[in-house]
């Protein structure tokens, strides 16, 4: 039992059952004559807190998550002038440079109503800059503790689109739009996006792996399980990536918590792996799918490019999903899996653990959402 709970531990972050997963900060960039505008969607009260949102894989783990959730149920007027008030901070660090940094203006900051407090708000600010004439184009600097910055460029043919390095700067965003990356390369830049989905951040998805691991220690069929769900999730994100299937996410949410219950539910009921249990889990990929497509929607696929960078986020899932069923196995399967008292004193016990986590969040997402 003790085993059991200290193999969770390893697998997931702390206080999972409130965590507020960290999202990217979404920016849009148009460059017209010898102007820079510039608007980024962003968590403001992540970055009102001062929470490094590198290291962490949700907000409750920061020793700043008292601020955090404050500023959260705080009305737009009072939260836009905190912000306003970390701005020039702020500006200190995040620049777009051509190549010497430019003076940027925050001409706009908007932030929805407060409305449910476990969810971050999609707030908005835009700064607009003059481009120094003859300029070939401009990099955005944005620092790592700010956590990942998608950049879309619009306005010109083949704009760019990129996520901002480890290093803190973007590629050179050219005047007349992004050099088209290849599909190899498209294709290499997704998979990180996916595993990222999983290990850290994805806690469903990994509670819901955990869940046909705990039943079925054997790599052949747990392999097979895993791969029958990639297929799955595989369909409904390349359908919901290219719009057609679009299902709320207060829909999506909740099912995929209770896909979590269903599957914990039955580990402690079946001591056997039934051929009906792949019907089952091929059910619920097509759920989790619709969850990643979401993902895939705020960071945008190429639409010159969307078959490898859909192929390559895939790829990325599938070895998050192998790397937790990685640390599982050997960090217990592979040396008390033949134990007699193995269902009892392991399958049983994280299978409970899991279910009323999933439960809580299925009760968070339909009535607290």
């Amino acid at each position: 039992m003790l085993i059991t709970i200290a193999l969770l531990a390893l697998l997931l972050p702390p206080r999972i059952i409130f965590a507020h997963e960290v999202s990217p900060s979404i920016s849009n960039l148009v460059i017209e004559d010898d102007t820079i505008g510039l608007a980024v969607q962003l968590n403001i009260e992540a970055f009102v807190a001062r929470i490094d949102l590198e290291s962490l894989s949700n907000t409750d783990e920061s020793e700043a998550t008292g601020d955090y959730d404050q500023f959260r149920a705080m009305a737009p007027t009072a939260l836009e002038k905190l912000f306003r008030e970390f701005w020039p901070e702020m500006a200190k660090r995040f620049t777009v440079n051509a190549p010497d940094p430019l003076t940027l203006t925050l001409e706009e900051v908007s932030i929805p109503d407060t409305g449910n407090i476990e969810l971050p708000r999609a707030s908005r600010f835009r700064v607009s800059a003059t481009l120094p004439a003859g300029s070939p184009g401009v990099t955005v600097s944005w620092p790592s503790d700010y956590g990942m910055l998608i950049i879309r460029q619009h306005g010109v043919e083949n704009p760019f689109t990129g996520m901002v390095g480890s290093d803190g700067i973007s590629e050179l965003i050219s005047v007349n739009g992004g050099v088209e990356k290849t599909a190899w390369q498209t294709f290499i830049e997704y998979i990180p996006v996916g595993f990222d989905h999983i290990i850290p951040k994805g806690l469903d998805h990994i509670l819901f792996v955990l869940g046909l691991f705990f039943l079925s220690t054997r790599l052949k069929p747990l392999i097979w399980q895993i791969s029958v769900f990639t297929l799955a999730h595989t369909v409904t994100l390349a359908l919901g990536s290219l719009g057609w299937i679009a299902i709320p996410g207060s829909i999506v949410e909740p099912l995929i918590a209770a896909s979590i219950v269903y599957v914990a539910i039955e580990n402690v009921f079946t001591q056997t792996l039934r051929p009906s249990r792949t019907l089952v889990i091929f059910g619920f990929g097509l759920l989790h799918g619709l969850g990643f497509a979401s993902v895939l929607g705020d960071f945008g696929l190429p639409g010159n490019s969307f078959v490898p960078a859909l192929i390559g986020f895939n790829v990325g899932v599938e070895l998050g999903q192998l790397t937790v069923v990685a640390i599982a196995y050997f960090g217990i399967a592979l040396w008390c899996r033949n134990h007699p008292d193995y269902r009892q004193w392991v399958t049983i016990p994280a299978s409970i653990i899991i279910g009323l986590i999933g439960a809580w969040w299925f009760v968070e997402r339909v009535f607290l959402g």
